[in-house]
């Protein structure tokens, strides 16, 4: 199928879940041999290596540069216009939707628009033309923000609250005008369905099983892993939880253990606000392989957030055994004290964390458990063929629909 794919940002190199479902599901479609063009508009810059990373992927990459956050038109719109802060951010770009109506000229078996936050430029578009397209949330972005919220000062709590409000209008908006909308979990599906007001399809988030079946944690290293993007608020919360409440409890029943967070976007102050020798800081890893390799257990001590967690599948894929709360494994099949060990506290977590460093073969069992899991259920070939038969329904739907029209 000839298929144009927009996206908020580029999906190279892989700092995020986003940027990582979008890398793997364009690679898998390109495989199978569909013809892809890919719309982006991004706040950085498409280098040499962003360019090797996708253009073998692709018959076209049209790559726009995004406002920066604090430019005048940007600022005025999140004050006045009727949008959430996010769709003005990445809305109102006259040459985004003047090179959308140029590739609308030609045909195509399937529009897909990734996030409802980026659907402005394209809104009035799609419409005149009466053009069919698919929209992909990743979560329901307007239960997100309580990890956010949390941390303002109480005078700017009730402008977050707006903008959630603004939010959960502008999904009643964009929402119903998809031919079809996909989730990421069954959880997500029934809410963003509500809003729909039809069914919406799932197609699950995945892990290149591959890459990691060869890994083996270290149950001698006493180090917990965590990996998250700290440009996403429920990241940030997650990591002065496990700091300042997880890790102390768990010091008192094993000294020896050890923290290793990474990820992109890592504050530096952490490591001067936190300075226990017993907390690693290290950023973005290029490969995530080694550092599951150098520790025992991975920890997802989450709150708040939605959809499925990319770093938690990837765990999951490497035999880490898992420790989690509940959101940390939402809209996954995972069977606690099989797959995982649950908690939603900072005491049950550490003592969950303080059994499985001192039983290492139950640790082993629960990796291996977990492993298998993803390999069933995760792998990114499970997410293709997911999309490609709701593309194939919408085509059959389309085409139908054109038939009839010329009877």
């Amino acid at each position: 199928m000839r298929i144009l794919w927009i996206l908020p940002y580029l999906p190279w190199p892989t700092t995020s879940g986003g940027k990582t479902r979008q890398y793997h599901l364009l690679r898998a479609l390109s495989e199978r041999g569909h013809e892809i063009t890919l719309l982006a508009q991004s706040k950085t810059l498409l280098d040499d290596e962003a360019r090797s990373a996708l253009n073998p992927l692709l018959k076209e990459l049209v790559v726009l540069p995004r406002r920066p956050l604090k430019s005048p038109k940007t600022l005025s719109a999140a004050l006045l216009a009727p949008y959430p802060l996010l769709a003005s951010i990445n809305g109102f770009a006259p040459k985004l939707n003047a090179t959308f109506e140029r590739l609308l000229a030609e045909p195509w078996d399937i529009i897909q628009i990734e996030h409802s936050y980026t659907f402005q430029p394209y809104e009035q578009s799609l419409r005149r033309r009466g053009q069919a397209f698919l929209l992909t949330e990743h979560n329901v972005e307007s239960a997100l923000g309580a990890a956010t919220y949390d941390r303002l000062p109480a005078w700017l709590r009730p402008i977050a609250r707006f903008d959630q409000w603004r939010y959960r209008r502008w999904e009643q908006r964009v929402l119903p005008q998809a031919a079809q909308v996909i989730a990421v979990t069954g959880d997500d599906a029934a809410q963003l369905a509500h809003i729909a007001g039809r069914p919406v399809a799932v197609v699950v988030n995945g892990v290149d099983c591959a890459r990691f079946s060869a890994n083996q944690p270290d149950a001698k290293s006493m180090r917990l892993l965590f990996v998250g993007n700290y440009e996403y608020a429920p990241n940030i919360d997650a990591v002065h939880w496990a700091v300042e409440e997880i890790m102390p409890l768990l010091w008192l029943r094993r000294p020896q253990a050890r923290l290793c967070i990474c990820g992109y976007a890592l504050p530096q102050e952490w490591s001067r606000r936190w300075t226990d020798p017993r907390l690693e800081w290290h950023g973005f890893v290029e490969d995530l392989g080694a550092m599951q390799r150098n520790s025992a257990l991975f920890i997802a001590p989450l709150k708040h957030g939605g959809g499925s967690k990319l770093k938690v599948l990837e765990a999951l894929a490497g035999g880490l055994p898992l420790i989690s709360t509940a959101q940390g494994v939402s809209g996954l099949d995972l069977e606690a004290g099989h797959h995982y060990l649950g908690g939603e506290t900072a005491a049950t977590l550490a003592d969950a964390a303080a059994q499985l460093l001192g039983e290492p073969f139950r640790a082993r069992d629960i990796g291996e458990a977990g492993r298998r899991y993803v390999q069933e259920k995760h792998d990114w070939k499970n997410a293709a063929e997911q999309l490609e038969t709701i593309y194939r329904s919408c085509r059959e739907q389309t085409v139908s629909a054109e038939e009839t029209a010329r009877s």
